[in-house]
């Protein structure tokens, strides 16, 4: 089942790419206009078996964000969102330079999200229990997204995790992706509360 799901994530993923290129290409302008600083967002996070690799996204916060002010936190009003930033995270359009990550091999569209390598918990601080969410490829959306995305704690998120692995099925991933669309469409749970 899980050689089914990577065919399927990376025809998927393909398919995306190359119908969204020119949105890429108007995106990327538009934030190389809007202000200084690369297109990308390029961050560590910890993927499959504890593994580092480099997530892509599109670049919605002041160059250098992670070194001023709250650093990894973000909230609704923080000054250091872009204007077109501030977009990108509503649409959630940011996300969309994962498909990258997905055909590299290095992501699933569907799994757990892959949290920065020392936070919540530095890989061996996880329990063996909370280990469960990375024997799979982490996702661009997820289960922890479709049950309240960023108004869960880190713990509860993990929760979800675990349960998703564990339940993982091609039918609950079809699940969690059209209902992924519904928390797009209403911009539910974009920043902590």
């Amino acid at each position: 089942m899980l050689i089914i799901k990577r065919i399927l994530d990376f025809v998927i993923s393909f398919i995306a790419f190359v119908v969204l290129s020119p949105l890429f290409l108007v995106l990327a302008i538009l934030i190389r206009i809007d202000s200084e600083g690369s297109i990308f967002f390029k961050q560590e996070r910890l993927g499959k078996n504890g593994k580092t690799f480099l997530i892509y996204k599109f670049r919605t916060m002041v160059d250098n964000a992670e070194n001023i002010g709250t650093g990894l936190f973000t909230n609704e009003d923080d000054p250091r969102i872009t204007k077109v930033g501030r977009f990108l995270r509503k649409t959630s359009l940011d996300e969309l330079p994962q498909l990258i990550n997905v055909l590299k091999g290095e992501m699933s569209i569907i799994g757990p999200r892959p949290p920065v390598p020392y936070y919540p918990y530095k890989y061996n601080e996880y329990s063996e229990e909370q280990k469960l969410r990375f024997t799979v490829l982490p996702g661009i959306t997820g289960y922890a997204q479709i049950n309240g995305r960023n108004t869960l704690s880190w713990d509860e998120r993990i929760e979800y995790d675990v349960e998703y692995v564990k339940k993982f099925s091609l039918l609950l991933d079809i699940k969690i992706a059209f209902k992924t669309i519904g928390y797009v469409f209403n911009k539910k749970a974009i920043y902590s509360k």
